[in-house]
């Protein structure tokens, strides 16, 4: 019989599998290849969303990032719109096809029949341990837990790109895009029990940037990954200069996986009751997080009734080592 240690390595040498729900464009692009070149993690499915760009154009891009990966990850097409609201692309930040406008040529393969609804929940019931990783609009997961709730309890971490839990919004003053363009979906999946861990858009600036001397590194690699990594987010990087005044690209889907990939990155995290404002169209889809632990307060209690009766916490990062996640970067462009 092996002993504890043997049994370690044995669980170390199977791939962690991996889910990974997107709107791709040209962060969820970099983002993608990050995952589906890691050696410790296996993606079992990728599932795409309207949201940076149409869900038609999101599943074209996700399927041509996992051709240039040389991988035959199943892609499934899932929801053309958010709950309640019509879609409102990005496309003035990421290119009208989401990739900067290169002219990227047609994926060899068709997406999945399988809706990615149905996918989700044949994934997480068949994984034991899956990762699930949101990179755009919460449609998908909030439709998937209408359908079988059951499912948010069988996840071993879900990592959600999205949320300014402590900043100015990246669309409006109050809110980051993803969870500003399907608020009703985003209020489902924190109330849902989903283990959920926040990767705010804060997290993705300052320091975090690609600046100008890392974008040429990252060239200076020379391989088809880090060109592409580049070149598709040359609308973004014009785009995030005139949105902060900042130079270089900044890169909020891959520093998630990154933190999805490897946990450590995050230097400091807490707990705490995570709401979604829905209502006002001042603060819509902001992501209002209990950092003080006063939701419990008599005069609070009302207004957070639904998150104490759920009970359900989130994680929330607060900052990263950026050296350490752009080294990440690194070995996978490299």
């Amino acid at each position: 019989m092996p002993g504890f240690a043997s049994q370690f390595v044995i669980l170390r040498r199977v791939k962690l599998p991996f889910l990974i729900d997107t709107d791709t464009a040209s962060d969820d692009a970099v983002a993608l290849i990050m995952a589906l070149r890691s050696q410790q993690t296996e993606v079992v499915a990728i599932t795409t969303v309207a949201g940076n760009v149409d869900v038609h154009q999101a599943t074209r891009n996700a399927l041509y990032t996992a051709e240039l990966c040389d991988s035959r990850v199943p892609v499934f097409r899932g929801a053309e719109g958010p709950l309640k609201r019509p879609h409102i692309s990005a496309s003035w930040f990421h290119g009208r096809d989401g990739l900067g406008d290169h002219g990227y040529p047609s994926p060899r393969r068709a997406p999945e029949k399988q809706s990615a609804i149905d996918a989700i929940i044949s994934t997480i019931e068949s994984h034991l341990g899956l990762v699930m990783v949101t990179l755009g609009p919460l449609t998908n997961i909030a439709l998937a837990l209408e359908k079988k709730p059951a499912i948010a309890a069988k996840l071993s971490r879900c990592i959600v790109m999205g949320g300014a839990p402590c900043c100015e919004g990246n669309v409006t003053p109050a809110a980051e895009y993803n969870i500003w363009c399907d608020p009703e979906a985003a209020r489902i999946v924190v109330r849902s029990g989903l283990p959920i861990e926040l990767v705010g858009w804060h997290l993705c600036r300052g320091k975090a940037v690609l600046n100008p001397s890392d974008i040429q590194r990252v060239l200076s690699f020379g391989t088809p990954a880090a060109k592409f990594a580049i070149e598709c987010n040359s609308r973004a990087q014009q785009a995030f200069f005139e949105q902060s005044g900042e130079h270089g690209i900044s890169l909020p889907d891959p520093v998630a996986m990154a933190i999805a990939l490897d946990p450590s990155i995050v230097t400091s995290q807490s707990e705490h009751f995570l709401e979604v404002e829905t209502q006002s169209e001042l603060t819509r889809g902001m992501t209002v997080v209990d950092r003080l632990n006063v939701a419990d307060d008599e005069r609070n209690r009302e207004a957070w009734s639904a998150p104490l009766a759920a009970g359900h916490k989130a994680k929330v990062f607060w900052t990263i080592d950026n050296a350490r996640w752009k080294q990440a970067l690194y070995a996978t462009l490299s």
